[in-house]
């Protein structure tokens, strides 16, 4: 896709199955029921004149450019709020709509500075294109622009609000409303004093704006403007890739000038997104070209000694024999891999080879196994396959909408408008979650019920639930027996029947009352198609594994499983942990799930890749620390992960780190880590390789090149390099080879390639004969398993328990602004937002403590303590307190256990008892904690060549 420009159609496309023909400009053409006139022109080749139309938003009719003449009707309506009928003859030029046009655009030429030749839109104006589209060629009023405008708004760092520019097409506002579902914008005041407001009338950067850029990009004009095209000037080319953040997976075209990006625009026909983006996608990319990037490889002897930079063929030889020496000395299982969730397929794929066939054992491990494990193990154990059910469109066909421990408006904010969208036209909300999320009001939408219970108590809640479904006969009796097993189904329903499971001795655990868990699970039995939506909140727990199957459990019991509308659909919370999970990164599973003790699958592997592979599995992350203090575990390669600032128990992974022999990061910063490290190896961004990402709805999207690597090598030829140089051959010109490899080892991927990926733009895995364009809606006949499995799902309360000592609950999740450890988002203007962590705490626990708003406190558990500022709210209960983690001064992984979920070991960070007391300021641990870093981040200076 070289394109810069996109076709835009004037308003919505329709789907109807019933066709309607007419005559425009006396040429017939056939179009769905529904359909306006501008659209059925522009799909004949005619672009009638518009302004504030677009085929993003819904038809709205003020601009009055798009005039035509209907036969047999008075007037001159606008062709983008009318629908065509059947014989309908229209005629979109004449001299009579000439004039109008005319004198409309007429107007608003009068009152818009003229300064074509310097504004950053010239070539990219609307406003321009239509004057010359209607033949304007003077205007009658002058061009004094004699209404003055508020003063310029530069306070968004990303783009500037000018509003001396503005036409009050109204694109923005009805962006923000109908596209993004903030209600940010409205145009305030009257007539020629009308203009766009962001609030009340406050600057953009301190209003409710999220920054998503859909105002931008609808603006017609240069009244919203992305500052790097002011700075750069208009893109000449594009490239369409995917975006390396959350695990919506949207589609962009990277828009260039030359090799540097100008903006990265969502792109229409991304299927995950559909035109949509948020504060990162959009605008946060500029962390590729931050100072702080590692561009070239660097080695020490000791973590206190200076890096040193060296040549890629010292650094990869450096790699290869201390992985020799390591594996002579402490034997073949004495290092390991760590694959990255934001790498691509191709990338991860290879480092789980590269173990396995080179290191010659399976300790390869992933952070998708430190959040999203449980999902893998409870729906393949319910389902037969491990990942969601549905594609993201399906949420428009859904009734009723349940939100499990998940915040989407800030962990996946895209889809959290498309969900938003659902509730305003009419369907209802559920959420479960002990923390009071955008979600359960805001404007427009508000939960129909909010179950805020304990943390730690979802399995709880779960079969309470099931219990009011059961016992009131409110389950899909039809749908069990045909497409379930029934001596199963009765069991566990035996099970939710019994008296303790009901809400009212649940609501003795969780805190909820039981008439609103009794109304919750009436409303998803029987309110139509319904669908749950989870996250961390349910995954990152002691009994992870065990609130995936109940979920499964109560989407089977009701029916809500194989059709549009409904379904289980984890949120992946970092761009490729489902490509992750299928690339085979866990030390139990080759890619596509399959044990490593099948000898038949393992013997399809071995012939392929030439290598006898261990039918044992190796080891997780925390075994391998565990091991690393006991002295058997020496050397390991991460790929893209920083486990010292994400992984539980801060003090344990800095122990098992220190431990070790040779630790290689790959990675583009110098991260917490790389505080351990001996080899560091710089990768490389999303804009500088190829490759595929797989999102939370299964979607394989290619990731496309559009510069060169700066570091000169990209991951996957990093990783190649190693295995050669440990004498275990890898040879591949493109990444498109490793997914033909992919495809040929892996059942679900069978069908995928590059070519296909180009001509399809993206392919929901499974992908096969069957499935030869793929899967959109998973378990449609039948579950993947055969029949599916009702598990019995028994609550048992985390070892992690209140008490004198530390008598509040912690639970932690993500913001907006920010992304996972912050490695990327901290070094963008992203900053603005979030320069920090802070601790919600409720007034009540606050007040009995001696805390007032931004007051430093000590946030202290059994594993450790650290401090962080205070923040005031209602958002949290009586009792729990809740932080973000993407600071590495604050280091809130510090406090959190080691407990973790009995079949995946995905870590509890969502459980852990504290106690909050005042401080004054950073604590000691933190102040030699940082003087480590600076001390493990100096690079010595490059000697001067001998003359």
């Amino acid at each position: 896709m070289s394109l810069v420009h996109e076709i835009d159609y004037g308003t919505p496309r329709v789907d109807s199955a019933t066709t309607v023909t007419l005559t425009i400009d006396g040429r017939a053409v056939t179009v769905p029921e529904g359909t306006s006139v501008m659209r059925a022109a522009m799909e004949m080749g005619t672009e009638i004149p518009k302004l504030c139309s677009t085929d993003m938003l819904e038809s709205f009719g003020s601009c009055r450019l798009c005039l035509v003449e209907i036969e047999g009707r008075n007037g001159t309506p606008s062709s983008c709020t009318t629908p065509v009928t059947e014989g309908m003859a229209v005629r979109t030029q004449t001299d009579r709509l000439k004039r109008l046009r005319r004198g409309v655009m007429e107007l608003y030429i009068s009152d818009h500075p003229l300064d074509c030749l310097t504004c950053a839109a010239n070539g990219d104006c609307e406003l321009q294109t239509q004057a010359g589209a209607v033949g304007l060629r003077d205007v009658r009023y002058g061009y004094d622009n004699k209404h003055p405008a508020p003063p310029k708004d530069e306070s968004n760092p990303y783009f500037t609000y000018d509003p001396e520019k503005c036409i009050v097409c109204s694109r923005c506002v009805r962006a923000c409303e109908e596209v993004q579902g903030t209600f940010a914008l409205t145009i305030a005041g009257r007539g020629f004093g009308s203009v766009v407001s962001a609030g009340m009338a406050e600057e953009f950067l301190a209003s409710e704006c999220v920054s998503c850029g859909a105002c931008v990009q609808a603006c017609p004009t240069a009244t919203l403007t992305e500052k790097s095209v002011i700075d750069i000037g208009q893109p000449e080319h594009s490239v369409v890739t995917t975006c390396a953040y959350c695990g919506v997976g949207c589609a962009f075209k990277a828009e260039m000038r030359g090799d540097e990006v100008v903006r990265m625009v969502p792109f229409k026909d991304g299927k995950a997104n559909r035109g949509h983006s948020c504060v990162k996608g959009r605008f946060a990319w500029g962390y590729t070209n931050h100072g702080d990037r590692i561009l070239n490889p660097m080695i020490r002897e000791r973590i206190s000694d200076p890096w040193r930079e060296v040549s890629w063929d010292e650094a990869i030889g450096r790699v290869a024999s201390e992985f020799k020496r390591i594996q002579g000395a402490y034997g073949r299982g004495a290092i390991g891999g760590i694959t990255s969730s934001r790498c691509t397929n191709e990338e991860t794929f290879l480092v789980q080879k590269l173990v396995r066939a080179g290191f010659g054992n399976n300790n390869v491990d992933t952070c998708a196994r430190v959040c999203h494990s449980p999902t893998g193990y409870g729906l393949k154990t319910t389902f037969g396959t491990s990942a969601g059910t549905q594609d993201f469109d399906s949420v428009e066909h859904t009734d009723v909408v349940v939100v499990i421990g998940a915040n989407p408006t800030d962990g996946h904010p895209v889809f959290a408008s498309r969900m938003k969208k659902r509730l305003r036209d009419g369907a209802k909300l559920i959420v479960v979650d002990p923390r009071r999320i955008d979600l359960v009001r805001m404007p427009h939408v508000e939960a129909d019920y909010h179950l805020a219970l304990k943390p730690g108590t979802n399995v709880a809640v779960l079969d309470a639930m099931a219990h009011v479904i059961v016992t009131e006969g409110l389950f899909d009796e039809a749908f069990v027996h045909e497409r379930c097993d029934w001596d199963e189904f009765q069991e566990w329903a035996a099970f939710v029947a019994d008296p303790r499971n009901s809400p009212e001795e649940v609501e003795k655990v969780c805190g909820v009352p039981a008439e609103t868990i009794r109304g919750a699970a009436r409303l998803y039995a029987t309110g139509g198609n319904a669908a749950i939506y989870y996250g961390l909140g349910v995954t990152e727990h002691s009994q992870g594994s065990t609130t995936v199957m109940a979920v499964a459990n109560l989407a089977m019991a009701t029916g809500n499983i194989g059709r549009p509308g409904v379904g289980v659909n984890p949120l992946r919370g970092q761009n490729n942990v489902q490509g992750a999970c299928d690339m085979g990164s866990f030390p139990h599973e080759l890619p596509g799930y399959r044990h490593i003790s099948e000898d038949a699958t393992r013997t399809i592997f071995e012939s392929l890749w030439g290598a006898p592979l261990d039918r044992e599995p190796g080891l997780r992350i925390p075994n391998m620390l565990d091991a690393a203090v006991e002295g058997s575990f020496r050397g390991l390669y991460i790929q893209g992960e920083d486990i010292l600032q994400s992984d539980p128990n801060t003090h344990h992974v800095a122990a098992g780190l220190a431990a070790m022999e040779c630790v290689v990061v790959q990675d583009l910063f110098l991260n917490e880590t790389a505080n351990y490290a001996h080899i560091f190896l710089p990768g490389s961004t999303f804009l500088e390789k190829d490759g595929t990402f797989t999102n939370a709805e299964r979607r394989i999207q290619p990731v496309r090149k559009v510069m060169e690597s700066r570091s000169g090598m990209e991951d996957w030829q990093i990783t190649m390099a190693i295995a050669n140089a440990m004498g275990f051959p890898m040879t591949y010109d493109h990444p498109s080879e490793i997914m033909d490899e992919v495809a040929a080892l892996t059942p679900s991927f069978a069908g995928v390639s590059f070519d296909k990926l180009d001509r399809l733009g993206s392919i929901q895995w499974p992908c096969d004969e069957a499935a030869p364009e793929g899967t959109p809606v998973m378990h449609i006949d039948g579950f993947v398993r055969g029949k599916g499995r009702f598990v019995i799902t028994e609550y048992i309360p985390t070892d992690e328990r209140t008490g004198p000592r530390f008598p509040l609950l912690l639970t932690t999740g993500r913001i907006l602004s920010q992304y996972n450890v912050g490695a990327q988002t901290r070094r963008t203007a992203n900053a603005a937002w979030h320069q920090e962590d802070r601790l919600e705490i409720h007034p009540n626990d606050a007040e009995q403590r001696g805390i007032v708003e931004g007051d430093w406190v000590k946030l202290a558990s059994r594993t450790g303590e650290t401090t962080l500022r205070a923040t005031l709210t209602e958002r949290v209960a009586p009792g729990v307190v809740y932080t973000t983690f993407h600071h590495p001064d604050t280091q809130a992984n510090v406090v959190t256990t080691e407990f973790s979920d009995w079949a995946t070991n995905c870590p509890e960070y969502k459980v852990t008892a504290v106690q909050v007391a005042p401080s004054n300021g950073p604590s000691d641990w933190q102040r030699e904690y940082e003087a480590q870093a600076r001390a493990s981040r100096r690079i010595a200076p490059v000697a001067e060549p001998a003359e």
